[in-house]
C-alpha cells in the first residue's frame, strides 16, 4: 500500500484544530437548581454506564474527527499495488471439456470466464489470442486488441463436453508465440506441469485450475443385455470422496418410468458394481444416480440394448482377401473351419453355406453359394439406393460369373439384368459371386463394402451405435437427406455425404430420413467421468522487455462513500440534539 499524493499530508492539521477547539471550549454553564433531590439518582446512572454517557455526549466530536481523517486520507490518494498481465501479447487457452462443469456455488468454467473478463481490463492494448480445447483446437480470437470484441468472445464461450486434449491446444498456442514475450493463461481444472512446453524463455505460463475440494460420485460403466425375453443391467459406481456415501441408484426407460431402484452404500475411494436381473425388455435404459456431489454430468448414463455388438466369424473356405479385409477392419474377427461355422449362433457369420440362411436367427453375409452352379454373365454393375453403397460405388467392376439369385430377396446390385447383391427379408447380405470371378478386390469400393457390411450386421439395423460428444464419423446410410433430432424432436443438424457429427450433449438422438430413422447415443468418455484436484501455479519468467507492470487500485471511491455516510450520521445526531443547541 502507498500514497500517490503525500503533498496533502499537511491537511492532517485540520482534525487537530478541531480537537483543540473541543479541548478549550466551555464544558458547562451555570445553572440554578431549586432542589438536589434527584442529584444522587442522576449520578448513580452516570457511574453505571460512564462510557455510554461519554459517547452520547461526544458522539458529534468523534464523527467529525473520523470524517476529517478520512478526508485527509482521500486527499493523499491511498492505493494498493496490483500486478497486471506481462509480456507484449496474451494468449488464453480455455478448457471446454465436460469436467469444467464441476463446481460448488458455480462451475469452474463460469469462474474462469469471470477471471478472464477481469483480466481484459489489465490488457492495456496488448493483443489477445483465445484458443479453445478439443480434438481440433480452435482459435476464437487471433491478435485481437478491441476490448469489446474480446469480452464478447469470452461471454459466448460454452462447454462442448469434448475431451480437452490439452497437448494439441498447447502446440497451437506455441504457433502464436514466436519470439514475442508472451503471457499464456491456461484455464482448466487440472494440468500437470510436465505437460507445459518450456523450451522458450519468452513465455510465462499462468495455470488457473479448479477448486481442490471438489467431490464426485460417478457412474463409470453401464451395460445392458437381453435374451429376447428380459434384460440384465450392470452398473459400476465410483466414489472419489474420503467418506462413505449413501446414494440412490435407479434405472429408467425412455419414457422416464423407473424400472428398478436401490440404495447403495459406497465405501470411501472405492468402486462398487451392481447387477440387476429380470428387468422388463426396453429399447433404451438410463441409469441415474441421486447423489450430493459437485459434478452432476456423470450421474447418468444411457444405453441402447440394440447397440450391443456381436463377434464376427469368417468361414475358413472364404477367399483370403475376404478374411484379411475383415480382420483389417475388425481385429476381433475369427476364422473358423467350415464344419464349426454353424455352432456360432451368437455371431455374425461370413460364409458361402446357403443352408445357414435358414438355420441362423442372426443375419449373415453370404459370398457365393454352395448349393447351385454359377453361370457366366456379361454387363455393367449397377446399384440401387442402399446404405451398403453409401461409400462404395460399384463402378467399373468386372464380374465373369454369378450364382442364381433368390426369388424373394431384394436385389440391390445387378450385373446387366442379373442379380449381383441381394438382401433377405431378415437382413442377410448375399453376394452372388465368388471373389475369384471378379476384379472387385482391386477397387477401393471392396474394403468399403466390407466395412459397411460389418457396421450394419455387428450392430442392430435400427441404431448407429455410440458416439462421443462432437465426434465425426462416417456412417452407412441409404442415399437421401438425413437429419439429426433430439429426444424432444428438435432439429439439430444434417448429415452430409454420410459424415455424421454427433451433438455435444450426452443423450439419445435420432438420425431420420424421409422413409427411415436410426437412433444413436452420445456418451462421455471414461476420463470425463473423473475430476482431479485443481492445480494453479505460475511457471517461467519474461526478459526485461516483458517486465511485469504494476497497476494501482485506489481507495478514494470507498473513502468518499464512507465520508458521505459519516456526514449523514452527524446530521442525524445534530437533529436529535436540536439545531439551536
Amino acid at each position: 500500500m502507498g500514497f500517490s499524493q503525500l503533498l496533502f499530508s499537511w491537511t492532517a492539521i485540520i482534525p487537530v484544530i478541531v480537537l483543540l477547539y473541543y479541548f478549550f471550549r466551555k464544558k458547562y454553564t451555570d445553572q440554578t437548581v431549586s432542589s438536589t433531590l434527584f442529584w444522587s439518582e442522576i449520578m448513580q446512572e452516570t457511574r453505571v454506564s460512564p462510557y455510554l454517557k461519554h459517547l452520547q455526549k461526544n458522539a458529534l466530536l468523534y464523527l467529525q474527527l473520523l470524517a476529517l481523517l478520512l478526508l485527509v486520507l482521500a486527499l493523499m490518494n491511498p492505493y494498493v499495488k496490483k500486478s497486471t498481465i506481462v509480456g507484449a501479447q496474451t494468449i488464453f487457452i480455455v478448457d471446454t471439456s465436460a469436467t469444467m462443469l464441476a463446481g460448488k456455488d458455480q462451475s469452474t468454467f463460469d469462474t474462469h470466464k469471470r477471471e478472464m473478463l477481469s483480466l481484459v481490463n489489465e490488457l492495456n492494448g496488448r493483443p489477445v489470442t483465445l484458443i479453445t480445447t478439443g480434438n481440433t483446437p480452435k482459435a476464437i480470437l487471433q491478435q485481437e486488441t478491441n476490448t469489446k470484441d474480446i469480452e464478447k468472445a469470452i461471454q459466448q464461450l460454452h462447454v462442448t463436453y469434448e475431451t480437452a486434449q490439452m497437448n494439441k491446444a498447447l502446440d497451437a498456442a506455441q504457433a502464436f508465440v514466436g519470439n514475442t514475450p508472451t503471457s499464456i493463461y491456461v484455464f482448466t481444472d487440472s494440468l500437470d506441469k510436465k505437460q507445459l512446453p518450456m523450451e522458450k524463455d519468452t513465455v510465462k505460463w499462468i495455470v488457473k485450475g479448479s477448486a481442490k475440494n471438489l467431490t464426485n460420485i460417478a457412474i463409470t460403466r453401464f451395460a445392458a443385455t437381453t435374451d429376447g425375453k428380459s434384460a440384465m443391467a450392470l452398473v459400476q459406481l465410483q466414489n472419489d470422496i474420503d467418506q462413505e456415501q449413501h446414494v440412490k441408484l435407479s434405472i429408467e426407460n425412455a419414457e422416464g418410468k423407473e424400472l428398478v431402484s436401490e440404495s447403495v452404500a459406497l465405501p470411501p475411494n472405492e468402486a462398487v458394481t451392481k447387477t440387476f436381473k429380470d428387468l422388463s425388455l426396453e429399447d433404451t435404459m438410463t441409469a441415474k444416480l441421486d447423489a450430493k456431489d459437485d459434478y452432476a454430468v456423470d450421474n447418468s448414463q444411457t444405453v441402447l440394448l440394440q447397440t450391443a455388438t456381436s463377434k464376427i466369424v469368417v468361414d475358413q473356405s472364404m477367399h483370403q482377401l475376404i478374411q484379411k479385409g475383415l480382420q483389417t477392419i475388425n481385429s476381433s474377427v475369427k476364422i473358423v473351419p467350415s464344419s464349426q461355422v454353424a455352432d456360432n449362433q451368437d455371431a455374425t457369420v461370413v460364409t458361402n453355406q446357403t443352408a445357414l440362411l435358414e438355420k441362423k436367427d442372426k443375419p449373415i453375409v453370404l459370398f457365393g453359394r454352395d448349393d447351385v452352379e454359377k453361370v457366366e454373365v456379361t454387363g455393367k454393375v449397377s446399384t440401387s439406393s442402399d446404405s451398403l453403397f453409401a461409400f462404395s460405388e460399384l463402378k467399373d467392376i468386372y464380374v465373369s460369373a454369378i450364382y442364381p439369385g433368390f426369388d424373394n430377396y431384394k436385389t440391390i446390385a445387378s450385373v446387366g439384368d442379373q442379380p449381383f447383391i441381394q438382401r433377405s427379408p431378415k437382413g442377410d447380405i448375399v453376394v452372388l459371386a465368388d471373389i475369384a470371378d471378379t476384379d472387385w478386390p482391386l477397387h477401393p469400393s471392396f474394403p468399403l463394402f466390407l466395412w459397411s457390411a460389418e457396421q450394419e450386421l455387428s450392430e442392430s439395423i435400427g441404431s448407429l451405435g455410440i458416439f462421443t460428444p462432437n465426434e465425426q464419423r462416417a456412417v452407412a446410410l441409404a442415399q437421401g437427406d438425413w437429419s439429426i433430432y433430439s429426444q424432444a424432436d428438435e432439429f439439430l443438424s444434417s448429415i452430409t455425404n454420410g459424415l455424421l457429427t454427433a451433438p455435444m450433449k450426452p443423450g439419445v438422438y435420432t438420425a431420420r430420413s424421409k422413409d427411415e430413422e436410426k437412433r444413436f447415443i452420445v456418451q462421455l468418455q471414461a476420463h470425463e467421468r473423473m475430476i482431479g484436484k485443481g492445480t494453479s501455479y505460475t511457471l517461467g519468467e519474461l526478459p526485461d522487455n516483458g517486465k511485469e507492470e504494476i497497476s494501482k487500485a485506489s481507495f478514494v471511491p470507498w473513502l468518499i462513500l464512507m465520508i458521505l455516510v459519516l456526514l449523514v450520521l452527524e446530521w442525524e445526531v445534530q437533529r436529535r440534539r436540536g439545531f439551536t443547541n
